[in-house]
């Protein structure tokens, strides 16, 4: 996953939609639906992701 964030930067606030960790990775489905990630988990789902067609951007790390 090597994509930036092109839409606003995610914040503290996101959280994954999986475990509820600080969000890292935004997921946009074909269909225009989104789901943010902790890494651990994107790197984890990334291969259905893609099959899938999502866009994967990642929110660079906070000094």
């Amino acid at each position: 996953m090597t994509a930036t964030l092109t839409r606003p930067e995610l914040t503290k606030a996101d959280r994954c939609d999986r475990c509820g960790a600080a969000a890292r990775v935004r997921a946009t489905l074909p269909s225009g639906a989104e789901l943010l990630f902790c890494q651990h988990h994107a790197n984890e789902h990334e291969a259905k992701l893609v099959e899938l067609a999502a866009v994967l951007e990642v929110s660079p790390l906070e000094p």
